[in-house]
């Protein structure tokens, strides 16, 4: 696929702390059918994949999922830590669903890195399970016993990181797909290596087979997803390595790549960027502009080394698109540490800037620092950043007027005229209308379509949409 080219029941409830009392009734096939279960996801796209995954579990068992604000029999939530505002975000998700099972006798099943590191809060709270990162992948298995009155504890769950089965269409069009978890970088401010444990890689044959089956099940896109994928390692096969093997896989699909960190990276990964398979996007992880923060930070890699890799990227393929994460407020940042973050990011043009205020995390090196920065202090420099996001932001979706994108349609809406939204390769929003009538239109663009375009003009300021035209409004796609 090319890149852009520019053209000018009632039952028991289990005991605080995951003991659970035999549920009444005997599960059948017809009761799971009967059954509902809602889903609430925070956090990163790894926390996507893993509840993607969860939900096509149940849903092929004969559940029914429903929205998060519906009844439902069982509430999983699938909670994040990263930051404070992720704390919040997380309690109040968990206080809210065990507030609703109170009313319908649900359960409440809390999982991911906020429950890693609360799990005393959370059975206090009235979550009827509490389940660890490396259990998540059994979840259903725990839900599953319940319902048919089985004795069970989270903690007699097997562990396992990778073994999620492929995921069916259940929230989006394209699929995720977990290569890697856990991290061993450390880095002075981030609590993930306690809450997602050490890095561990999938096999690659493992992947590959996960990958053909996403692809047989009708998938175009496939979004490769870790905690720290650069250093992927399967004895010895490299991250490098590995991609190249997706991309080598048969099927009409395209790959993206999601958060990624920026070292470890080869020459051979270099080379990929250009594949026709690999969408030319990366959310590269900055942090801060500034040598002396970064050192602080402990991260891998120096301001300098990220613009060279920021640079080289841009010189092979002069619109691929960068995003980024910046902290500010990082506890001894100053005025000129600050500055440097700016420059950099006005320099690198990124398409979105993801913006955390610095948020101590119990038990990180930074968390014991003595020099915090003030919140206002940490504000007005979230704002300054968000300003430069915006206006960077604006200036490159601007490039891709004139230019052609192929989107992978998501939704197709119908009336006298026919228009659908879905992204880009590079990762862009693109609203495509269609000029046939309504009685030829599903005939020309589908859900889950590749369709050629040409960007006709951008729309919007602070959620910028590019709009377009079908390049061959006559040709039918499949």
């Amino acid at each position: 696929m090319p890149t852009a080219r520019c053209l000018r029941d009632s039952r028991s409830r289990p005991e605080a702390g995951g003991s659970r009392v035999q549920a009444t009734g005997r599960h059948s096939e017809t009761d799971a059918r009967a059954r509902t279960v809602a889903f609430h996801t925070l956090g990163c796209k790894l926390n996507q994949f893993e509840t993607e995954a969860l939900a096509s579990e149940f849903t092929r068992a004969g559940y029914r999922v429903v929205g998060s604000d519906e009844a439902a029999d069982c509430r999983i939530i699938n909670t994040c830590t990263v930051t404070g505002k992720a704390d919040r975000k997380s309690r109040n998700t968990v206080n809210r669903a065990v507030r609703s099972a109170g009313d319908d006798d649900s359960l409440v099943v809390v999982t991911g890195c906020f429950a890693a590191e609360h799990r005393e809060e959370l059975e206090q709270a009235g979550v009827t399970y509490v389940v660890e990162n490396d259990r998540k992948r059994k979840v259903f298995e725990l839900v599953d016993a319940h319902f048919r009155g089985e004795v069970m504890h989270p903690n007699q769950l097997e562990r396992d990181l990778f073994s999620y089965q492929p995921s069916t269409n259940v929230f989006r069009t394209r699929a995720m797909l977990k290569v890697q978890d856990g991290c061993d970088n450390f880095c002075s401010f981030c609590i993930i290596p306690k809450v997602r444990g050490r890095a561990a890689s999938r096999p690659v044959d493992a992947i590959i087979e996960n990958l053909k089956a996403v692809i047989d099940s009708g998938y175009r896109e496939v979004v490769l997803t870790g905690v720290n994928m650069t250093r992927y390692d399967d004895y010895g096969f490299p991250f490098s390595g590995m991609l190249e093997r997706v991309l080598q896989t048969a099927g009409e699909f395209r790959v993206r790549i999601s958060s990624i960190e920026p070292d470890s990276l080869d020459e051979r990964f270099f080379s990929l960027l250009t594949h026709p398979k690999l969408c030319p996007h990366l959310h590269l992880c900055l942090q801060s502009g500034s040598e002396r923060v970064l050192l602080q930070m402990r991260r891998q890699y120096t301001a300098a080394e990220y613009r060279r890799i920021a640079e080289r990227i841009r010189t092979d393929n002069p619109l691929f698109n960068l995003s980024t994460d910046v902290i500010v407020g990082f506890p001894g940042e100053t005025d000129e540490d600050f500055a440097a973050t700016v420059a950099l990011c006005r320099a690198l043009e990124f398409s979105h800037i993801h913006t955390f205020p610095y948020s101590p995390r119990s038990g990180t090196r930074a968390a014991r620092s003595h020099h915090q920065v003030p919140a206002a202090v940490k504000k007005r420099r979230a704002a300054v950043i968000r300003s430069v996001s915006e206006e960077t932001q604006h200036r490159y979706y601007q490039r891709f007027v004139g230019c052609s994108q192929q989107v992978l349609l998501e939704q197709v809406r119908l009336g006298r005229t026919m228009v659908g939204n879905g992204y880009g390769e590079h990762y862009l929003p693109v609203l495509v209308q269609n000029d046939r009538s309504s009685e030829d239109s599903a005939q020309v663009m589908q859900p889950n379509d590749f369709v050629d375009v040409t960007i006709t003009e951008l729309s919007g300021r602070t959620e910028p949409v590019l709009a377009a035209r079908p390049r061959h409004p006559s040709l039918v796609t499949t």
